[in-house]
């Protein structure tokens, strides 16, 4: 009887790095697709920092966390190698939430074809959570031409496609990273008006040297010290989008927010968003999305792990920084 490796969470999070001893590889038998079920080989697996939330113990969050002793969730991509399901055909490719497994037994419920002619690492970056991410940020950024949008972890997945879809728009983009590399590729690769390294860069100096208008919309997707200094330069009936926190994800006591009084002296619009609140828009999301896609205008790289074990490890690279591009683990 074949078998297959799955990966369960037998660990919280606890400040130390993450690693195999959060964790439990364990072996299964290959099952077989049921009636109005499909089976599912993952070949591509997606890595994102929201999976730091997933694993805390907090049930008050967007999404209930993944349960102890059962397999860690994630989105992919792979092959139908099974099916009686009406809507599925082996050979099929389709994307949706797999988990950290090498099989997956569905009855299709949240799994969507990949299009014809897009590869793996196309989907993954750019149609999966990281394009849909940053196509519903757009909606609260509500890009108008000549504005100024700053973004932070602009190197990465979802803030990388957020600033070209404001160049795109016509907007002036300035990027927030954590290296000279990065800097590098997302104003000589990615068209960005300027990078600020917040590792190594005066903040508040650099940041009034590439915004001498102030900012008209912020896409934070990080936390960390620039925020403050970003929120100090918000002009009047700014928009703000806060799609992530990392730098907050590990911390007992989380940074103080700015000061309320702002919101009010510039009319500022402050807006949360995760996309489980919508993902019965993606079919418009990739809509909105496609376009800028077929026309050029977004770009992307990856970050390529190999071997599902490597996924435990993996993770770190979103603290460290380590990681240049949409981190996908291949199978």
């Amino acid at each position: 009887m074949s078998q297959y490796t799955e990966i369960n969470l037998t660990k919280r999070p606890d400040g130390s790095p993450i690693g195999p001893h959060m964790f439990e590889v364990v072996k299964k038998a290959v099952p077989t697709a049921g009636p109005g079920q499909i089976l599912i080989k993952q070949t591509h697996m997606s890595l994102d920092p929201a999976m730091m939330g997933w694993m805390s113990p907090d049930t008050e969050s967007y999404i209930p966390p993944v349960e102890l002793g059962t397999v860690m969730r994630s989105s992919g991509l792979g092959e139908v190698v099974e099916s009686n399901h009406p809507d599925f055909s082996v050979g099929d490719r389709v994307m949706g939430m797999t988990g950290w497994a090498e099989y997956i037994l569905s009855n299709g419920q949240g799994f969507n074809k990949v299009m014809d002619g897009v590869d793996a690492e196309t989907a993954l970056s750019i149609f999966a959570l990281p394009g849909l991410t940053a196509t519903q940020g757009m909606s609260i950024i509500k890009p108008e031409a000549g504005e100024t949008l700053i973004v932070t972890g602009a190197a990465g997945s979802v803030g990388s496609i957020v600033g070209q879809m404001a160049k795109a728009d016509g907007m002036r983009v300035i990027g927030v990273v954590g290296s000279d590399e990065k800097a590098d590729w997302i104003v000589n690769t990615l068209g960005f008006d300027g990078a600020i390294n917040y590792k190594t860069d005066d903040l508040e100096s650099k940041l009034a040297q590439l915004t001498p208008n102030g900012i008209d919309a912020f896409f934070e997707n990080t936390g960390g010290p620039i925020q403050q200094h970003i929120f100090a330069r918000m002009n009047a009936h700014g928009r703000i989008a806060v799609c992530g926190m990392i730098a907050d994800y590990t911390s007992e006591t989380p940074a103080p927010g700015p000061n309320w009084m702002q919101i009010i002296k510039k009319r500022l619009t402050i807006q949360g968003y995760t996309m489980p609140d919508h993902f019965d828009k993606v079919p418009q999301l990739i809509g909105k999305l496609a376009p800028y896609v077929m026309q050029g205008k977004i770009k992307h790289r990856t970050h390529i792990l190999e071997g599902l074990e490597s996924a435990m490890t993996g993770l770190n690279l979103f603290f460290t920084g380590g990681n240049k591009g949409k981190l996908i683990v291949k199978l």
